[in-house]
């Protein structure tokens, strides 16, 4: 295994910087002088380690006013999860079968536990997108992205999880960045409504093995669709 650079173990020492002092977004780093000084290294190599952090949202560097920790989004492993579906179903392999089996998995193994308990404000916001998403299957004969996306994020607020509502909307993010290989404009709008509306009187019901079916039935007609494609 080959060894790190300088500019790799600088990285790795920024994060454990940022761990040991309880940064977080948005707090200051130490200037470039002072990591070069706290670190022994050159600019060079510290220039480049910021640089790489930067890409991963690890850190920002704002010109003129200095290093802060970033914004430690989840965008770059949406960029990776997309690029990486993108090559693999243009060189004919599953990428973005792959991708959709993950997320399905991620998904039925929660609703369960959203079925416990979610509280009935949320059940309204579900409820009102699910009449949204009728709307635009009337008026327009599809229901939109932004609007489906929104029901699968909401679905899961009552756990309260931060990491998993990034989570899922880094599949959402990565699934719309390769959308021009999926084309989803042939689905019919009821079976949608009626998919959504199901996981909605699941929910409603506390029926965590009905919630798990109703989510399992909404994915194997994407998978059907991607078979298609």
């Amino acid at each position: 295994m080959a060894r790190p650079t300088m500019a790799q173990d600088i990285e790795r020492r920024v994060k454990e910087l940022i761990l040991e002092r309880r940064l977080a977004s948005g707090d200051a780093l130490p200037t470039e002088t002072e990591l070069m000084d706290l670190f022994e290294a050159g600019r060079v190599s510290v220039r480049e380690a910021l640089k790489s952090l930067q890409a991963v949202k690890v850190v920002e560097i704002r010109r003129g006013y200095g290093t802060f920790v970033g914004s430690l989004s989840l965008s770059p492993f949406a960029e990776g999860l997309a690029f990486r579906a993108a090559v693999r179903h243009r060189q004919g392999e599953p990428g973005l079968a792959e991708l959709m089996k993950v997320r399905e998995a991620l998904e039925a193994g929660l609703v369960g536990a959203v079925a416990a308990g979610v509280p009935e404000d949320d059940l309204d916001v579900l409820r009102g997108l699910v009449a949204t998403m009728e709307t635009e299957a009337a008026e327009g004969g599809r229901v939109a992205r932004a609007t489906d996306r929104a029901f699968h994020l909401a679905l899961y607020a009552s756990l309260d999880n931060h990491l998993l509502s990034e989570v899922l909307d880094a599949f959402w993010a990565a699934m719309d960045r390769v959308r021009e290989d999926f084309d989803d404009g042939h689905q019919d709008p009821s079976v949608t409504c009626r998919q959504h509306r199901e996981i909605v009187a699941a929910v409603a019901a506390a029926d965590g093995e009905r919630a798990v079916r109703a989510m399992r039935t909404h994915f194997d007609g994407i998978r059907d669709r991607l078979n298609a494609g």
